[in-house]
């Protein structure tokens, strides 16, 4: 589905993607992992046209992306729910779902998903005329999450989805990550909980310093790498 190929991209003179190549397949639960700064948001961003490539190819169901602009991006079916939520905090819960539904203007569809949205999200439902800025940072997440589900994405990408929020809430950020990809969303995870995060993954990318290190199985990685040293920055690639 999601293939990108030797990209290289650059914040002005920084260079913060090094030939990055990785796949995700339709169905899939595919995970970033990687201390802060290894360019896993970096990755995020340059997929949805945020960040131009300077070198590389992503390609998406055949179709390249390079070059595309975000609002383009999403119309093919990706949709990002960036770190920090970036909800609409003076408009209504409505009102931020309607948002991403920009892009299709089929009242009875619109309709229909709200519907939908309200079920997966009962919580959102019960504030669905309350401003966004008044939700809980879990109800916001949620939000977040169902207004890029309403663009009816091909691939979702979450980036950093649990960050800032209570123990309790994270369980439930997990527990609704792993309900979407139980229903069929392509999901790509950026997320710094690297332990729960293997725990739901098909497969993982470990990043670091702007490169893959390492991908395959949760278990694979659990075998090879020394997952907290990379976080306490003494890595170990290779267990053997």
């Amino acid at each position: 589905m999601l293939v990108l190929n030797k990209i290289h991209a650059r914040y002005g003179a920084i260079t913060a993607l090094r030939g990055i190549s990785l796949k995700v397949e339709e169905g899939e639960l595919v995970a970033l992992i990687g201390v802060n700064g290894a360019g896993k948001s970096t990755t995020l961003s340059t997929i949805a046209g945020v960040l131009k490539p300077v070198q590389g190819e992503i390609q998406f169901q055949g179709q390249s992306l390079v070059g595309k602009s975000p609002e383009q991006i999403i119309r093919l079916g990706i949709a990002m729910v960036p770190e920090g939520r970036d909800i609409f905090p003076s408009l209504t819960v409505e009102e931020n779902l309607r948002l991403g539904a920009y892009t299709r203007n089929n009242r009875t569809e619109y309709k229909q998903d709200l519907d939908e949205m309200f079920e997966l999200f009962p919580i959102l439902g019960k504030r669905m005329n309350q401003p966004g800025g008044t939700l809980s940072g879990g109800e916001q997440q949620q939000l977040a999450i169902a207004r890029a589900l309403m663009s009816h994405p091909k691939l979702l990408m979450l980036d950093e989805p649990s960050l800032g929020l209570a123990p309790a809430l994270v369980d439930q950020i997990f527990e609704l990550v792993v309900n979407l990809h139980n229903r069929g969303v392509t999901i790509l995870l950026v997320e710094q909980n690297v332990e729960r995060t293997l725990d739901i993954a098909d497969r993982a990318y470990l990043m670091r310093t702007g490169k893959i290190e390492d991908e395959g199985t949760p278990q694979h990685l659990r075998e090879r790498v020394d997952i907290e040293g990379v976080y306490l920055g003494d890595h170990t690639p290779d267990k053997a």
